[in-house]
């Protein structure tokens, strides 16, 4: 194989390709990276697969002798990403790939291409979304999920399809995060009534990172009897099994109702609660302390040193003392990407609500942030 490709489009596609492949490959081979220039091919492409997740990416290249070779996706993204701003000439000779770049020049081992799994097939076509509203979705709800693998679950968005509408949740059981939107099913799809798939968020989550950008159409294909999914666009692709396994009925930790509800500024409360937590001992809770037309913070105590603020707030209820982690309340108001937002509770020891406020002071539909009380001392 002998090719020519230029240095900034390689370098991104081997980046997004190497992001997909398992830290701890079982086997050597699926912690590489395939480089196929085929003869009836426009380009190079490149590919991963590790038999959970695929990623696969075109890059146009000058094609002087086709080939496919196999070589490590990790130091083939260390390599690629520190190339000078130069065309890159791959030459693939016995048993190693020469990679020549300018000046600089490096020889790699290649792997046994032999030994390499066959790519997925897509499956079959379901709908489309908006690049720029599933990028935004995807990562307002996947900042919830769980990161225990112990747990497997909670490591995933449930994405639920309901005609035209596009439910996705996931949840580490102290929060949880609900984003709904349209889309456009295929009518193939509708025609099988509602459904229900458990993605792997961080799968899921670096395919909206490359995909969801705007002007961009993402295709979403699925395949639930084969427990599959697709997400495909903007020459990029991308597999991964369904996880086989139960989700929490979660719609029952939704209230129904709340006695008290409070109106703030986003900037305004996350800079305050970063200061204050600085005395909360491993950030452990954040206390916040509601009354009429105002907010006071606290964290910290005698022994760890304390702090306190005060904010302006709209608010509506009896007084109330409510105390969080204060990373998730933190995180829970960066994902509303608004300006304002809602709290609303029950009571101290119940699930709180965090929405998206509008310019004109109503709360914006279609996302929510559900958090988790810390129990108050005493």
């Amino acid at each position: 194989m002998k090719i020519r490709v230029e240095r900034d489009g390689l370098a991104d596609a081997v980046a997004w390709v190497a992001r997909s492949l398992p830290s701890r490959p079982p086997v050597p081979v699926l912690g590489g990276i395939l480089l196929d220039a085929g003869e009836s091919s426009d380009g190079l492409t490149i590919s991963g697969f590790d038999y959970e997740v695929s990623a696969t990416v075109g890059v146009a290249a000058t094609i002087a002798d086709p080939g496919r070779t196999l070589v490590s996706g990790r130091l083939l993204a260390d390599i690629t990403k520190s190339l000078p701003a130069q065309p890159v000439e791959i030459l693939v000779d016995g048993a190693r790939v020469s990679i020549t770049c300018g000046s600089a020049k490096f020889s790699l081992p290649t792997m046994p291409v032999e030994d390499y799994p066959q790519l997925p097939a897509m499956p079959p076509h379901a709908g489309e979304l908006t690049g720029e509203v599933f990028g935004l979705a995807v990562s307002q709800v996947a900042v919830a999920a769980g990161k225990d693998d112990t747990l497997p679950m909670l490591t995933g968005v449930r994405v639920e399809i309901a005609g035209d509408k596009l439910t996705l949740v996931a949840t580490d059981r102290f929060r949880l995060a609900m984003r709904e939107f349209t889309w456009q099913p295929d009518e193939s799809l509708t025609s099988q009534g509602e459904l229900a798939v458990l993605v792997p968020a961080r799968t899921l989550a670096e395919a909206a990172k490359a995909l969801g950008t705007s002007g961009n159409k993402v295709e979403l294909a699925l395949a639930p009897g084969d427990g599959l999914i697709g997400l495909s666009g903007s020459g990029r692709r991308t597999t991964s099994r369904l996880l086989d396994t139960e989700f929490p009925r979660y719609r029952q930790l939704l209230p129904s109702e709340q006695s008290a509800r409070a109106i703030v500024e986003v900037s305004s409360l996350v800079e305050a609660i970063k200061r204050v937590s600085l005395v909360a001992e491993r950030g452990t809770q954040v206390r916040l302390e509601f009354s009429d037309g105002g907010l006071r913070l606290a964290a910290g105590g005698d022994d760890e040193g304390s702090a306190e603020e005060e904010l302006s707030v709209d608010y509506d209820g009896e007084p109330v003392t409510i105390a969080f982690n204060p990373s998730f309340l933190q995180e829970g108001l960066g994902a509303l990407h608004s300006d304002r937002a809602e709290l609303s509770f029950t009571t101290p020891s119940r699930p709180a609500l965090i929405k998206p406020v509008g310019d004109d002071g109503t709360v914006t539909p279609g996302y929510l942030h559900l958090l988790m009380p810390v129990r108050l001392p005493g």
